[in-house]
């Protein structure tokens, strides 16, 4: 009885962090919306620059330094964790990018389509093969950006470059054997230098937005580091007590919210839009009850 009742709780703690996390990363339009005076670009150093601490804190009290060790006394997963960390920085900046020029619809869709780009690459380079549920899916998917690209004359290239982009960042991060913040604190580090020296520049040329008697923003940039680390820490605490579908089934909290946000910010909602939504949302209730499914079977 005690064993059962402690599972449960587990599983509980798992599921709240899991909410935790996709419900931050589905409120991240508002923190860029609310930073919007401040160029992407610099938004993406600042993000890099404070989180490396930040990281830095949660790997001492989680006790996972040995993993840093260990992983940068060998080659090969030092190279994966650079590319991931290019992959990554990437994704942050087009992100920050898309939202700050109300392109939130647009972001929302490369996450809502990111699972399904997952599947394929399986198909493509592992192997894998397709039940017909995930084929349908894959196909309802690809009409809704069919839709999109020729009745709405809107190619989504925005949605896809972020779905891809993170599903190779996600590809390899599954072939290197190191935890989430571990990973993510290599990779902050790789990017640290470029990071800091264009703070610096931006600086020397009295561009930078930050420490120029505005106190409000200056915090608002500070906090960019904990915001990035404090869903990854959630969502690992998740992933370890719950089950696969379960976490597949949350996952579409974020792109939810993200496109809520869309509405609520005044994003023109067109018939296009609206249309390749639709298919979308299709594709995402077949995916993941064909992933319920499989489970249960």
């Amino acid at each position: 009885m005690n064993n059962k009742s402690t599972i449960i709780s587990t599983a509980h703690y798992g599921l709240l962090a899991g909410i935790a996390a996709y419900v931050m990363w589905g409120f991240f339009p508002v923190y860029f919306k609310i930073t919007q005076d401040v160029p992407p670009l610099e938004i993406l150093a600042h993000r890099i620059v404070w989180s490396l601490p930040f990281a830095a804190i949660i790997l001492y009290f989680r006790k996972q330094w040995p993993q840093i060790w260990h992983a940068a006394r060998n080659l090969k997963t030092l190279g994966a964790l650079t590319l991931a960390a290019l992959l990554i920085a990437f994704n942050w900046g087009l992100y920050i990018w898309a939202v700050q020029d109300s392109q939130i619809f647009q972001a929302s869709l490369g996450y809502y389509i990111n699972p399904l780009i997952f599947v394929l690459v399986g198909v493509v380079f592992l192997g894998e093969t397709l039940s017909r549920l995930q084929i349908l899916a894959v196909a309802f998917a690809t009409v809704g950006v069919a839709l999109l690209t020729f009745y709405g004359g809107q190619f989504p290239w925005i949605a896809l470059s972020l779905a891809v982009s993170f599903t190779i960042y996600g590809v390899i991060r599954k072939q290197v054997k190191i935890g989430a913040v571990p990973g993510l604190f290599i990779e902050i580090s790789v990017l640290f230098i470029p990071a800091i020296a264009y703070l610096i520049y931006l600086s020397s040329q009295g561009q930078t937005s930050f420490l120029r008697d505005a106190p409000v923003m200056n915090t608002l940039l500070i906090m960019a580091g904990p915001l990035t680390v404090l869903p990854l820490v959630a969502f690992a605490f998740a992933a370890r007590r719950l089950r696969l579908s379960t976490l597949g089934f949350l996952q579409f909290i974020g792109p939810s919210l993200q496109f809520l946000m869309g509405v609520l910010y005044g994003e023109k909602l067109t018939t296009s839009i609206l249309l390749c939504f639709g298919f979308i949302w299709v594709a995402v209730i077949i995916f993941t009850w064909d992933a319920v499914a499989a489970k249960k079977g």
